[in-house]
Protein backbone atom coordinates (compact mmCIF):
# COMPACT_ATOMS: atom_id res chain seq x y z
CA UNK A 1 0.00 0.00 0.00
CA UNK A 2 1.38 3.69 -0.85
CA UNK A 3 0.28 6.26 1.44
CA UNK A 4 0.89 9.92 0.28
CA UNK A 5 2.70 11.90 3.07
CA UNK A 6 1.36 14.81 5.23
CA UNK A 7 -2.47 13.83 4.66
CA UNK A 8 -4.55 14.31 7.65
CA UNK A 9 -7.21 11.88 7.90
CA UNK A 10 -8.89 12.17 10.78
CA UNK A 11 -11.67 14.70 11.58
CA UNK A 12 -10.00 17.92 13.67
CA UNK A 13 -11.29 20.84 15.60
CA UNK A 14 -8.10 23.17 15.89
CA UNK A 15 -7.86 26.87 17.62
CA UNK A 16 -5.21 28.44 15.67
CA UNK A 17 -3.48 30.19 18.63
CA UNK A 18 -0.42 29.64 20.31
CA UNK A 19 0.61 26.82 22.53
CA UNK A 20 0.70 27.72 26.18
CA UNK A 21 4.12 29.55 27.19
CA UNK A 22 4.55 27.15 30.08
CA UNK A 23 4.88 24.20 27.77
CA UNK A 24 8.42 23.81 27.41
CA UNK A 25 9.69 22.54 23.65
CA UNK A 26 13.40 22.57 24.66
CA UNK A 27 13.85 18.42 25.19
CA UNK A 28 12.03 17.89 22.53
CA UNK A 29 13.32 20.18 20.06
CA UNK A 30 16.29 18.99 21.23
CA UNK A 31 16.04 15.28 19.76
CA UNK A 32 13.83 16.62 16.89
CA UNK A 33 17.20 18.26 15.64
CA UNK A 34 19.10 15.20 16.14
CA UNK A 35 16.91 13.02 14.12
CA UNK A 36 16.82 15.67 11.27
CA UNK A 37 20.65 15.85 10.96
CA UNK A 38 20.11 12.00 10.36
CA UNK A 39 17.85 12.48 7.93
CA UNK A 40 14.97 10.07 10.32
CA UNK A 41 12.92 13.19 10.29
CA UNK A 42 12.77 16.31 7.38
CA UNK A 43 12.24 16.59 3.67
CA UNK A 44 13.64 15.72 0.65
CA UNK A 45 12.81 16.70 -2.55
CA UNK A 46 13.75 12.96 -4.05
CA UNK A 47 11.99 10.85 -1.11
CA UNK A 48 8.10 10.66 -0.66
CA UNK A 49 7.28 13.54 -3.64
CA UNK A 50 8.72 16.23 -1.70
CA UNK A 51 6.44 16.07 1.37
CA UNK A 52 7.91 16.12 5.00
CA UNK A 53 8.00 13.36 7.05
CA UNK A 54 8.47 11.95 10.36
CA UNK A 55 7.17 13.84 13.70
CA UNK A 56 7.81 13.56 17.46
CA UNK A 57 5.06 14.37 20.48
CA UNK A 58 5.89 14.29 24.35
CA UNK A 59 3.20 14.45 26.68
CA UNK A 60 1.81 16.87 28.77
CA UNK A 61 0.88 17.26 32.61
CA UNK A 62 2.38 14.18 33.00
CA UNK A 63 1.84 13.61 36.43
CA UNK A 64 -2.10 14.22 35.94
CA UNK A 65 -2.94 10.56 35.32
CA UNK A 66 -6.42 11.68 34.07
CA UNK A 67 -4.50 13.62 30.70
CA UNK A 68 -3.33 11.94 27.21
CA UNK A 69 -2.33 15.53 26.48
CA UNK A 70 0.54 15.44 24.17
CA UNK A 71 2.90 18.66 21.99
CA UNK A 72 3.09 17.24 18.53
CA UNK A 73 5.42 18.56 15.68
CA UNK A 74 3.12 20.01 13.40
CA UNK A 75 1.90 18.93 9.92
CA UNK A 76 4.62 19.45 7.17
CA UNK A 77 7.33 21.16 9.20
CA UNK A 78 9.66 18.53 8.00
CA UNK A 79 11.87 20.78 6.25
CA UNK A 80 12.51 23.20 9.22
CA UNK A 81 16.08 21.75 11.03
CA UNK A 82 15.24 23.81 14.13
CA UNK A 83 11.83 24.05 15.28
CA UNK A 84 9.93 27.15 17.17
CA UNK A 85 6.72 27.27 19.19
CA UNK A 86 4.58 28.08 16.53
CA UNK A 87 5.58 24.30 14.66
CA UNK A 88 4.14 22.86 17.51
CA UNK A 89 0.48 21.71 18.26
CA UNK A 90 -0.90 20.68 21.62
CA UNK A 91 -3.41 17.84 21.28
CA UNK A 92 -6.03 18.55 23.69
CA UNK A 93 -8.16 15.58 23.35
CA UNK A 94 -7.88 12.68 20.98
CA UNK A 95 -10.05 10.01 20.75
CA UNK A 96 -8.62 7.71 18.14
CA UNK A 97 -11.99 5.07 17.93
CA UNK A 98 -14.46 8.27 16.58
CA UNK A 99 -11.26 9.60 13.93
CA UNK A 100 -11.05 12.48 16.02
CA UNK A 101 -8.45 15.05 17.27
CA UNK A 102 -8.98 18.48 19.21
CA UNK A 103 -6.07 20.66 19.17
CA UNK A 104 -4.73 24.31 19.27
CA UNK A 105 -1.46 26.25 18.00
CA UNK A 106 -0.10 27.80 15.34
CA UNK A 107 0.11 24.71 13.20
CA UNK A 108 -2.08 22.05 12.99
CA UNK A 109 -0.92 18.82 14.14
CA UNK A 110 1.03 15.97 12.00
CA UNK A 111 -1.28 13.79 10.37
CA UNK A 112 0.27 10.79 12.49
CA UNK A 113 -1.48 12.74 15.23
CA UNK A 114 -3.91 9.55 15.89
CA UNK A 115 -1.36 6.93 15.97
CA UNK A 116 0.84 8.70 18.55
CA UNK A 117 -2.63 9.17 20.83
CA UNK A 118 -3.03 5.89 20.53
CA UNK A 119 0.02 4.93 22.23
CA UNK A 120 -0.12 7.30 24.88
CA UNK A 121 -3.57 5.51 25.52
CA UNK A 122 -2.09 1.87 25.67
CA UNK A 123 -0.04 3.22 29.12
CA UNK A 124 -0.01 6.21 31.15
CA UNK A 125 4.36 6.00 31.69
CA UNK A 126 4.28 6.69 28.21
CA UNK A 127 5.97 10.18 28.15
CA UNK A 128 7.29 10.54 24.51
CA UNK A 129 6.65 8.80 21.01
CA UNK A 130 8.42 9.09 17.73
CA UNK A 131 7.58 8.48 13.99
CA UNK A 132 10.46 8.37 12.31
CA UNK A 133 11.06 7.19 7.68
CA UNK A 134 13.89 4.64 7.64
CA UNK A 135 13.97 2.76 4.53
CA UNK A 136 16.75 1.07 6.67
CA UNK A 137 14.98 -0.26 9.37
CA UNK A 138 11.62 -0.80 7.83
CA UNK A 139 12.95 -3.12 4.78
CA UNK A 140 14.89 -5.07 7.61
CA UNK A 141 11.76 -5.23 10.03
CA UNK A 142 11.51 -9.46 9.65
CA UNK A 143 15.43 -9.51 10.26
CA UNK A 144 15.53 -7.16 13.06
CA UNK A 145 12.79 -9.05 14.92
CA UNK A 146 10.66 -6.24 15.20
CA UNK A 147 6.37 -5.61 15.66
CA UNK A 148 4.66 -4.47 12.89
CA UNK A 149 1.84 -3.30 11.34
CA UNK A 150 0.57 -5.26 8.25
CA UNK A 151 0.58 -3.69 5.04
CA UNK A 152 -3.03 -3.71 4.98
CA UNK A 153 -3.47 -0.82 7.60
CA UNK A 154 -3.36 2.46 6.67
CA UNK A 155 -1.47 5.05 8.83
CA UNK A 156 -3.50 7.44 10.72
CA UNK A 157 -6.21 5.70 11.07
CA UNK A 158 -8.91 4.21 13.45
CA UNK A 159 -7.72 0.91 12.22
CA UNK A 160 -4.13 1.75 13.50
CA UNK A 161 -5.15 2.86 16.37
CA UNK A 162 -6.91 -0.37 17.34
CA UNK A 163 -3.90 -2.10 15.81
CA UNK A 164 -1.15 -0.52 18.43
CA UNK A 165 -3.65 -1.73 21.09
CA UNK A 166 -2.83 -5.32 19.61
CA UNK A 167 1.19 -4.73 18.87
CA UNK A 168 1.21 -3.43 22.87
CA UNK A 169 0.52 -7.28 23.73
CA UNK A 170 3.24 -9.12 21.89
CA UNK A 171 6.30 -9.94 23.19
CA UNK A 172 8.03 -8.28 20.22
CA UNK A 173 7.14 -4.91 21.43
CA UNK A 174 7.55 -5.87 25.18
CA UNK A 175 11.06 -6.57 24.79
CA UNK A 176 12.00 -3.34 22.40
CA UNK A 177 9.83 -0.64 22.18
CA UNK A 178 9.35 0.03 18.51
CA UNK A 179 7.23 -1.06 15.76
CA UNK A 180 7.45 -0.93 11.33
CA UNK A 181 4.51 0.39 9.85
CA UNK A 182 4.54 -1.87 6.84
CA UNK A 183 1.36 -0.04 5.03
CA UNK A 184 3.26 3.41 5.47
CA UNK A 185 6.36 3.49 3.26
CA UNK A 186 9.60 3.58 5.32
CA UNK A 187 7.59 4.49 8.90
CA UNK A 188 8.37 3.71 12.20
CA UNK A 189 7.56 4.71 15.66
CA UNK A 190 8.85 4.31 18.98
CA UNK A 191 7.68 5.38 22.10
CA UNK A 192 9.20 5.07 26.02
CA UNK A 193 8.99 7.01 29.38
CA UNK A 194 11.38 9.62 28.18
CA UNK A 195 12.12 11.16 25.00
CA UNK A 196 16.26 10.26 24.97
CA UNK A 197 15.08 6.40 25.53
CA UNK A 198 12.81 6.52 22.74
CA UNK A 199 15.17 8.47 20.72
CA UNK A 200 17.98 5.95 21.43
CA UNK A 201 15.72 2.89 20.56
CA UNK A 202 15.53 4.40 17.20
CA UNK A 203 19.75 5.08 17.10
CA UNK A 204 20.11 1.51 18.00
CA UNK A 205 18.05 -0.28 15.55
CA UNK A 206 19.26 2.54 12.84
CA UNK A 207 22.79 0.71 13.83
CA UNK A 208 21.86 -2.40 13.61
CA UNK A 209 20.16 -1.98 9.95
CA UNK A 210 22.88 -0.32 8.15
CA UNK A 211 25.08 -3.19 9.42
CA UNK A 212 22.84 -6.03 8.41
Amino acid sequence: MTETEGVIKYTLDHINTAIDKDISITEINRWRTLLFKLQLIGQVKERYDGYGFGNISQRVNPTRSTTDQFIISGTQTGGTEILSRQHYSHVLTAQPNKNYINSVGKTKPSSEALTHASVYQQDKNIQAVIHIHSPEIWDNTEQLKLAHAPASIAYGTPAMAKEVEKLMCTEQLKKERIFSLLGHKDGIIAFADDLETAAMIIIRQFSKAIQS
